[in-house]
């Protein structure tokens, strides 16, 4: 179906205010221009408790992260992978949906800003994102753990899942993977779609690509790709949600199905007339209510 007319007047106004794609920015640019995004999500709602953390890396290095707790005690703790391409994005740009999350599930939400390409290449954004989860288990003992993302936040919490299934790592209690990357073929079918070229488009995914991992051949390996690895099963429950017009349709929705033939529960639903990026434009789409509804219930359904 066509893109819904909340989307459609979204894009006609960011055309009109300009700027050059992304894949002709540098990374600071890039990072400039949809951080300004934030401005018209607003400022989400008030939880209990806002604290801001640094948490240790494997590496000797730091990144930081955002615990937002609601009020009462918590059921659980998500643990939210951002966006962005694993380049660009940023906590203050997920604050509002992370207290949206927070309120709505009555989980309390740890946002991890994971240190970005090409400063920091691949695997650091994996190894950062599996600190994380460490961290959390290790700060939060007992409550029951939800890893999230989208977009590359969705690679990363399928990553993190399949990592701590291997080493014995803390108990995650279900995956929410939002229109996740899941693998490096630039050249399905929803990445050829002309009706796919919109907020994220095939030329600004090899430009993510291009910066996070630069060797081809390393973009094969499992904790880049998800979809490669060999075996998925024994790992978490998931929620996979993918919109009709993205460049990551396939893929995401191929890693469900993988998932499913691994004996992995999966819910999934395809959001029609969305494009890539829906998710997190808080009071802009009315779909974005919608899916965080969804993916509320699904942890409530999980958690209880």
């Amino acid at each position: 179906m066509p893109l819904d007319d909340a989307t459609t007047q979204f894009l006609k106004l960011m055309a009109e205010a300009g700027g050059r794609p992304m894949h002709e920015m540098s990374p600071e640019e890039a990072r400039g221009q949809f951080g300004a995004l934030r401005d018209l999500y607003g400022k989400g709602p008030e939880v209990a408790r806002v604290e801001d953390v640094s948490i240790s890396a494997d590496d000797g290095g730091s990144f930081p992260a955002r615990v937002l707790t609601p009020e009462g005690d918590p059921r659980g703790v998500i643990v939210y992978y951002h966006g962005g391409g694993w380049v660009i994005g940023a906590i203050d740009e997920f604050d509002s949906l992370g207290r949206l999350l927070a309120v709505r599930t009555g989980c309390t939400v740890v946002l991890v800003g994971y240190r970005l390409a090409p400063e920091h290449r691949h695997p650091t954004a994996a190894r950062d994102a599996y600190a994380a989860l460490l961290w959390t288990a290790a700060a939060m003992p007992g409550l029951p753990i939800v890893v999230a993302g989208d977009s590359a936040g969705g690679n990363l919490s399928a990553v993190v899942a399949r990592r701590a299934r291997d080493e014995g790592g803390p108990a995650i209690a279900l995956q929410v993977l939002v229109y996740p990357v899941t693998d490096c073929d630039l050249d399905n079918a929803s990445y050829r779609d002309p009706a796919n070229q919109l907020m994220l488009t095939r030329d600004s995914m090899v430009w993510f690509w291009d910066h996070y991992v630069p060797d081809p051949a390393a973009r094969a390996h499992p904790d880049a790709s998800p979809l490669r690895a060999d075996d998925l099963s024994g790992l978490p429950p998931a929620v996979v949600l993918t919109a009709e017009h993205d460049v990551l349709r396939d893929e995401g929705e191929a890693y469900a199905e993988r998932l499913r033939e691994a004996g992995v529960p999966v819910e999934f639903q395809r959001f029609d007339g969305q494009m890539h990026g829906f998710f997190t434009m808080v009071n802009l789409l009315p779909a974005q209510a919608t899916a965080l509804e969804t993916v509320a219930e699904a942890v409530e359904r999980r958690l209880s």
